[in-house]
């Protein structure tokens, strides 16, 4: 796999334990723990109404033990973004190991499967997956020895049976079946739940909640979760990344096994590729983009997710981040459904685990914080064990010194959120201040350029997160920086920043539609004593204003942070982004303080 692949591919839901891939009627150890592997194809139809035939191809584990007379559990796990099977190995030796059988394939579009990438839709990808969940609960004329479908394999009749599925029904093909993955492979579990109620637990990891969001977010105007009444802001390294990968690169591996996949949009269907042109175009999604993402989002269908629900997201993750976890949580939590989130270390934007926290050469729960919650998870849900004795809510904290297991650096509470919100006032002309009486009178002005140039440089987010180093242009940009902290300050959740921007000829332009708002970047500063300021995990929160008369409450992106003793807080409103198409108006912009009505409001946990 390429290197970029590898990167997107999770980084592969956690490549959750990479290891050799799977080889046909291959045998893994003996006595106990021993397993067999073997490649198989499945024959699945997909689209509303079944109407397309594709080939999935799977590496199905199998405990040696398994059989009629001993029943196992299941597991049902797929690739990352432009990966195949093969990443989920480790997690399927694992788990085959341990008693379970465990069929990882590679999803539509990937790693040997046919057809095209429908960015987990439930009509597709979703329906593709039930399909592998009968063939576990023992349908036949599902699998196959050969890519032509030509030599049937039986469905498996060593996993156990439910009586009946999470709706009430009754079918002689419900296994005992969880599903786990990361990032597109986390996704598909929403998507595959959503048509299924015989499956039984999802474990997924960094993925989406509202795909318009991640791909082209607003941070403010939401009207629930992270979803926005007003079009976003388009990402412009992300999809790059993504369309790169699945039209060049997997298009070429996968057209000796599809030839179909190159027609047309390259490996993506046609609409795909008109509404990514399109964003990318305009620097706003259309309507037609917002239908097609949420479509595939669970935001769309959360009401159908009615099984418990583990969740891990990565607090280094510029495609994905917190806030998209934290929504999917919330909505979760208030119809019911039995659900703990995690915020680990790692992401898309850092891809390596701390130490303790996952190894991804292989699991060891002994050992690994996060393969111990998962380990847990499955053991209650898939095998009726000891119940999940882990806290509704954990987060990983970098500042902890720890070794071994990471378990000490992991904070935890009941549920999310955590903490309480300590108010800082924007004042003068570039200060913060915890005393409201404190509140002077000031302004800031700057300009935003034309064309969306960028302004602003936090790194290149899909290639090198680092890289350039975070630069601003003067005079296109207000910052606000409170005085040094007497003490550390430690920051769970989502910043709230609430203000209120002059900007008189938008207001004539904003009428036109997204094109003419205006667009700005809220971003949070750690600033050390030598003046050295530092982005907070370098997420930014973009903002497209429909009206910018109107005061404007940005949620920023969820943060796990400490600001040291002598550090100082800095919130900055910038006018462009490397990693965005900005707006397209150049604006004149000041921000006037004096009351307090314009506030920063940071989630401390009181450490």
């Amino acid at each position: 796999m390429t290197s970029c692949a590898r990167r997107v591919a999770l980084i592969a839901a956690a490549v959750l334990l990479t290891a050799p891939s799977g080889v046909a009627d291959a045998t893994a150890g003996a006595g106990a723990g021993a397993y067999t592997v073997r490649t198989l194809h499945f024959d699945v139809l997909v689209g509303p109404g079944g109407v397309q035939r594709c080939d999935i191809v799977g590496d199905l584990y199998t405990p040696a033990d398994a059989g009629p007379g001993h029943r196992v559990p299941s597991i049902l796990t797929t690739n990352g973004f432009g990966g195949s099977k093969d990443d989920q190995a480790g997690i399927a030796r694992y788990f085959a190991a341990h008693d379970y059988a465990v069929l990882s394939y590679s999803g539509l579009g990937f790693g040997g499967s046919g057809c095209k990438i429908t960015l987990d839709d439930p009509d597709w990808d979703g329906q593709a997956a039930s399909q592998l969940v009968s063939f576990l609960g023992g349908a036949d004329g599902i699998a196959y020895a050969d890519a032509a479908h030509a030599q049937p394999v039986a469905g498996a009749d060593y996993v156990v049976r439910d009586p009946v599925d999470h709706a009430g029904r009754t079918d002689a093909a419900d296994p005992r079946v969880g599903m786990i993955g990361g990032s597109y492979g986390g996704e598909v579990q929403f998507a595959a739940a959503s048509v299924d109620p015989r499956i039984d637990t999802l474990v997924p990891l960094i993925t989406w909640n509202d795909l318009s969001y991640s791909l082209a977010p607003n941070n403010t105007d939401l009207r629930t979760g992270v979803t926005s009444a007003t079009p976003g802001v388009t990402k412009l390294t992300w999809p790059l990344l993504f369309f790169t990968e699945g039209a060049v690169l997997d298009s070429a591996t996968g057209f000796t096994s599809d030839p179909s996949r190159v027609i047309g949009c390259p490996n993506f269907t046609t609409d795909i590729c008109a509404d990514l042109a399109a964003s990318g175009t305009l620097g706003y999604p259309t309507p037609d983009t917002l239908a097609l993402t949420r479509h595939a989002s669970v935001s769309a269908y959360v009401n159908r997710i009615r099984v418990p629900v583990l969740l891990a997201q990565g607090e280094n993750d510029t495609l994905f981040n917190l806030n998209e976890a934290a929504a999917t949580y919330r909505a979760l939590r208030a119809q019911g459904t039995p659900v703990k989130m995690i915020w680990q270390s790692w992401g898309h934007s850092g891809a390596t685990p701390a130490p303790g926290e996952l190894d991804l050469a292989g699991p060891d729960p002994a050992a690994q914080y996060e393969a111990a919650r998962v380990t847990s998870w499955f053991n209650q849900y898939l095998r009726g064990g000891q119940p999940d004795a882990y806290p509704g809510f954990a987060y990983f904290r970098d500042w902890i010194d720890y070794t071994g297991i990471a378990t000490p650096a992991y904070g935890s509470a009941p549920a999310y959120p955590v903490g309480t919100g300590m108010k800082f006032f924007l004042s003068g002309s570039g200060d913060l201040v915890t005393d409201p009486s404190g509140v002077r009178a000031g302004a800031q002005s700057f300009l935003t350029p034309p064309a969306g140039f960028p302004t602003s440089s936090s790194g290149i987010d899909a290639f090198s997160p680092n890289l350039p180093p975070d630069e601003n242009l003067p005079g296109t940009y207000a910052s606000w920086t409170g005085r040094p902290l007497a003490a550390p300050l430690e920051v769970v959740g989502e910043p709230q920043l609430e203000v209120k921007v002059q900007a008189p000829t938008t207001a004539v332009s904003s009428t036109l539609g997204p094109a003419g708002q205006l667009v700005l970047f809220a971003k949070l500063y750690d600033v050390a004593p030598d003046g050295t300021e530092s982005l907070v995990h370098n997420l930014i929160a973009p903002v497209r204003l429909s009206d910018p008369a109107k005061s404007a409450r940005i949620t920023l992106p969820a943060v796990v942070h400490q600001f040291p003793a002598g550090h100082a807080i800095r919130v900055m409103l910038a006018s462009g982004d490397l990693n965005y198409r900005a707006g397209l108006v150049a604006a004149p912009v000041t921000v006037s303080t004096g009351d307090t009505g314009q506030v920063l409001t940071l989630p401390t946990t009181g450490r």
